[in-house]
């Protein structure tokens, strides 16, 4: 089975070897066939603590690294405007 791959932007990089990861999908809803904004934040690892507020990164599912990290940043998309 494929592993999951999404794209999302930095939120927080304070933990070690971890980021935070904000994922926004867009979809029509049901009833009110108006497209709807939803986010949801990931714990993702970073082994080398590269990635800051602000990145856009690709993460992808991997297995259980602690409680919360099941996914892994694999790319960088665009580094944040200073």
């Amino acid at each position: 089975m494929p592993k999951r791959t999404l794209y999302g932007v930095v939120v927080s990089d304070k933990q070690d070897k971890t980021v935070v990861v904000q994922v926004e999908r867009r979809f029509t809803h049901p009833t009110m066939k108006k497209t709807v904004r939803r986010s949801k934040k990931y714990h993702a690892h970073d082994e080398k603590n590269e990635y800051k507020v602000g990145d856009a990164v690709y993460i992808e599912e991997r297995k259980p690294l602690s409680k919360l990290k099941r996914w892994e940043v694999i790319e960088l998309y665009k580094r944040a405007s200073q």
